[in-house]
This record gives structure tokens, C-alpha cells and sequence, in this order.
């Protein structure tokens, strides 16, 4: 961490630089989607350009003091939301009390989105005709671009996931995979052999980001004067919330291929070292400059290879039943590579029941283990975090969802249970980590990759199957889930049997250890070189398009 003298003298060094231009960056309100942003926004103001982070006013309390104290050219300007609770839903995903429920009761989304792209507009009236060199927009917040584009302002689309998932779901559709037969396995076009699609790839639960529905373009105003995206956001599926680079089905058009329509160029959130053959075959089918510009995780990342990380030091501390001084402590007291670190994110994860059974598959094992649950957990509909402290009711119990009581008693020491946030990092970075047990989202993906922790696979929904099938086809750094012996790596209904086997898989099989050690290598010299010749020929086409 830099002292306060280094940060003073770092920003006169800044302050005397000529500031080349400003770049707007609107980011989705999930935390893998903040945090990626940010540290996007921090590479941006590297460049000498004014960056400027628009986000509703409920996630401030996500933004940690260190963020605008990085550099003077870094700020935020937060649009007034005033969320409501979200829609009650049962407990079970898709289940018919949950459709009819969700379709009552509307989506407290929807309501946040119109009052965002009014706070928007409003912004940019107050500008006086100052426009910034282009924005930055999330493929999750593509319903504001045309609110920038009816200003004059360049559109950049920003997928905070991978190029896999992009490049897949595109090529499944050309590839017209919904005609394949049983027991077929296609090959795409372009895409690595080992990416090939099966047949049973097809019903391997949806690709879709559940909140949003798809609209006309140019649907941003309505007669009534409102703005957003009306009629488009729907909770369906655990948790809500959504992952870049999701289609419609497999096979069918992805979403992604209409939202960066208008865009003059696409920012990914990866580098060539992990997906090259994807990037490539992203700007062939765009005929777009596509740059790989991370991972974006945090520059204490990148400069700690072998060290310890810190969660805290980084990112804004959540509430937690243990410190990470505790999980420290824990981790000290157990072996080499002997613990499973366990955890689905803060938007997604199995139902009730499947966890259920993870319980008893680590009761039963000898394996060490550490386990976060998410508030919420097991639950269906949009994760409050998403919605801002009104959507925070008395109602604790559907909030907290699933734990599995008696657990911890009967495990003792040999397993840690985290209710709330948890130091991934740091458990990432901690030689006693010797295996991640993981939903596969983009960011706890490569933060597991820089630290050479191997992955066991449990995807959920959308960019995680594909995420799963880089990691243990291509990468060759882990394994997903499956049945007992067989090849079925559908999602849902794992029983213990399959999780126990899979863990044992994982944390025994020496290979994968080893080559995941090896790729970690191609990160211990920082950011990587290719992301940050990325990053440079973006902000020279953005300022070469504004002159």
C-alpha cells in the first residue's frame, strides 16, 4: 500500500501532465460488475484522461476512499435511486408461484433503470455543452446508449465477462446448433476443437441474463417523458443479476450482437494470454476494434505475486461472521493446498435443495473446506445488494436464506462456514488454497487462475457453462461437475455422491495443480503486457475519433 507521501507525489506528477480529454464509465450494479469499472477507470486516468464513474447513489457504499484518492483525474457522480423491496418468490427458480409472482408484482429493476436514465439526462443537461470523448457502457446497462448517443457522445461497449462466452454463444448461433441431434457433438467454425458443443449442451439451463427482455431500439423515451428500459427487466432464475455474453438460448441470436449495434469499439475484460483465439474471432464477427483490457482486478493484485493479499485493503468491507484476521489464523493451522475454498458469488448459486447436499458430501468427507453463503442463498429473485438500502426489510428470513445448521459442529475445525462477505482474495492467495469450488463467474475465475488455485466447475446460468468448458477444456486447469462416472455436466440435482467425487477429482489430481501453477506464471510480472498495449491503442482510436 502506498503511505500518503507517495500519493501526493504521485498526484502533482498527474497534475502537471496535460489532460488529454474525459471519458464517461457506467457500470451494472452487481459487484462483478463495480469492481472491474473501477479498476477500468483507474487505467483510463493512467492516460491522462479525466474519467468520470456514473453510478446509483446505493452503490457509493461500494466505492472504497482509496478509489478517488488514486488519482485527481478519477470521479463519481452518483445518480439519486430510490430503490423499493423486491418482489417476494418462491423458493424454487422457475417455479409457478415465482412466474405468477414476478409478473404481479413487477421488477424493482425496472423502477431503478427508469429512475437512472432520468438521473442520466439530467447529468448531461447540466454539462453546458462540454462533451467528453466517448462512454463507457456496460453490455448489462445498453438501454442508456441511445440517451448518449442523442448527445453526440461515442459509445463503447463493456463486457465485464470474458471473450468465451461472447465468441460461444455467437458461434452456436451461426453453427445453428439447435438442429443437432442426440449424442452429436459440432464443431465452430473458428473456435478451438475442445470447445465443441454437444448435444446435451442444449439443455444445460439458460443462457439468458434473467432480468432483462429485449426492446425495440430507440425505446430509451416514452410519450410520458420516462426513461429506460420499460418492460425489459425480469427476475427469473436464483438470484437474478446475469453475466455478459448470454443468448437467448442456445443457438439463438445473443444479446450481445444488438447491444453493441451504434458502439465504436468493445472493451473485454480479459487479456491474450487467457483467450486470444477469442478476442480475435469477436472483432472478425463485429467488425469492430476489440480490445482485451485486463482482467481488471486490483493493481495490489498485480504487484503481490506470492504474497498474501488483503481483502480490505482493496475493497469495501461487508459485513462477515469472521475477520480476516480469523481466517487468517484458520488457514495457518492447515497443510499445503489442503483446503477447498467454496463459494457462488453474490448473485448467483444452486437451489436449497443442491446445497443441502453439498452439506452432506462435507460432513461425510475428511476434505477442509472453506464455505461462504451469501445472503439470500439457495433463494430466487434480484439479490437485494442490487437494489440499495430501501429494499432492506424485517423480513431476515427469506434475506438469509439457506444454512446448513449442525454443520459446523459436526466438522469442528476442519471446516470454516462464512455467512455474509468473505477475503477471497486473500483465501485465493493463501498456500493452505489448494482448490476452488466455484460458479465460474468471470472475476473469481481469473482471480483464481492469478493465483494458481485449480477450479471445479458448478456453473448456474449463462457466461458460467462456458467460462467451466475454457477452464477445464482449454485451460486445462480444473474440471466441472458431473454425474458419477458419466460425462453429464448439466446444471442442477448434483447429489453428494457427485460433489464428494468431484472435490476428491480436483484437489488429488496433480496435473491440473501443476499446469494451473504454470499459467499463474504468465501473471507474476503484473498487469499483463498485452492488456496494457490494449488499453493504450484504445485511448489513442478514442482520441484520434474526437479530433
Amino acid at each position: 500500500m502506498e503511505n500518503e507521501t507517495q500519493i501526493k507525489k504521485r498526484k502533482l506528477q498527474i497534475t502537471t501532465m496535460e489532460v488529454t480529454g474525459e471519458i464517461f464509465v457506467v457500470p451494472f450494479f452487481g459487484q462483478g460488475h463495480l469492481f472491474p469499472a473501477m479498476e477500468l477507470c483507474k487505467n483510463i486516468s493512467a492516460h491522462n484522461f479525466n474519467v468520470t464513474l456514473i453510478i446509483p447513489s446505493h452503490l457509493s457504499s461500494s466505492i472504497p476512499s482509496t478509489f478517488s484518492n488514486h488519482s485527481p483525474l478519477i470521479h463519481v457522480t452518483d445518480i439519486s435511486v430510490t430503490a423499493s423491496p423486491p418482489p417476494e418468490t418462491a423458493d424454487e427458480p422457475g417455479s409457478e408461484k415465482e412466474v405468477q409472482s414476478s409478473g404481479r408484482r413487477g421488477n424493482p429493476l425496472q423502477e431503478q433503470n427508469l429512475q437512472m436514465g432520468k438521473g442520466i439526462k439530467s447529468f448531461l443537461s447540466t454539462r453546458s455543452g462540454v462533451r467528453p470523448t466517448c462512454v463507457v457502457i456496460d453490455n448489462m446497462m445498453s438501454w442508456c446508449k441511445e440517451i448518449f448517443v442523442d448527445h453526440e457522445i461515442p459509445v463503447v461497449s463493456f463486457s465485464t465477462s470474458g471473450a468465451t462466452a461472447s465468441a460461444m454463444g455467437y458461434g452456436m448461433w451461426k453453427a445453428e446448433v439447435e438442429n443437432m441431434k442426440p449424442g452429436e457433438i459440432r464443431e465452430i467454425p473458428g473456435l478451438p476443437k475442445e470447445m465443441s458443443v454437444a448435444f446435451s449442451d442444449l439443455s444445460r439451463g439458460q443462457r439468458v441474463r434473467p432480468q432483462r427482455r429485449s426492446r425495440p431500439p430507440g425505446d430509451h423515451a416514452k410519450p410520458d417523458g420516462h426513461t429506460g428500459p420499460p418492460n425489459r427487466m425480469r427476475p427469473h432464475g436464483p438470484r437474478g443479476g446475469g453475466g455478459g455474453g448470454g443468448s437467448a438460448g442456445p443457438g439463438q441470436k445473443p444479446r450481445w450482437v444488438d447491444e453493441v449495434k451504434g458502439s465504436v469499439a468493445l472493451l473485454i475484460n480479459t487479456c491474450e494470454n487467457l483467450e486470444h483465439v477469442f478476442i480475435e474471432y469477436m472483432a472478425e464477427q463485429t467488425k469492430l476494434p476489440v480490445w482485451g483490457v485486463g482482467p481488471l482486478l486490483p493493481e495490489q493484485f498485480w504487484k503481490s505475486a506470492g504474497e498474501l493479499l488483503h481483502d480490505h485493503e482493496m475493497r469495501s468491507n461487508h459485513k462477515s461472521n469472521y475477520t480476516e484476521d480469523e481466517v487468517v489464523q484458520w488457514l495457518e493451522l492447515k497443510p499445503h493446498g489442503s483446503v477447498i475454498y467454496i463459494s457462488f458469488g453474490s448473485e448467483v448459486g444452486p437451489s436449497i435443495e443442491e446445497y443441502k447436499e453439498l452439506a452432506k458430501a462435507l460432513e461425510e468427507s475428511e476434505q477442509s473446506f472453506i464455505w461462504v453463503i451469501q445472503p439470500g442463498s439457495g433463494k430466487s429473485g434480484i439479490p437485494r445488494s442490487f437494489l440499495g438500502a430501501a429494499a432492506i426489510t424485517d423480513d431476515s428470513e427469506e434475506e438469509e436464506g439457506y444454512y446448513p445448521e449442525g454443520l459446523d459442529v459436526a466438522v469442528g475445525n476442519r471446516g470454516l462456514i462464512i455467512t455474509g462477505w468473505a477475503p477471497q482474495l486473500l483465501i485465493l492467495s493463501h498456500p493452505s488454497t489448494g482448490g476452488f469450488l466455484s460458479h465460474c463467474g468471470w472475476n473469481s475465475t481469473v482471480e483464481a487462475i492469478g493465483r494458481g488455485v485449480p477450479i471445479l466447475g458448478w456453473p448456474i446460468r449463462g457466461d458460467q457453462f462456458d467460462n467451466a468448458k475454457l477452464v477445464a477444456y482449454h485451460l486445462k486447469i480444473g474440471f466441472v461437475m458431473s454425474r458419477g462416472d458419466s460425462d453429464d455436466v448439466r446444471p442442477g440435482k448434483f447429489k453428494k455422491d457427485d460433489i464428494a467425487a468431484g472435490i476428491e477429482k480436483l484437489m488429488s489430481d496433480e496435473k491440473v495443480h501443476k499446469q494451473v501453477k504454470e499459467l499463474s506464471k504468465e501473471f507474476e510480472g503484473g498487469f499483463p503486457a498485452s492488456s496494457v498495449k490494449a488499453l493504450g491503442a484504445f485511448v489513442e482510436f478514442v482520441r484520434q475519433k474526437a479530433t
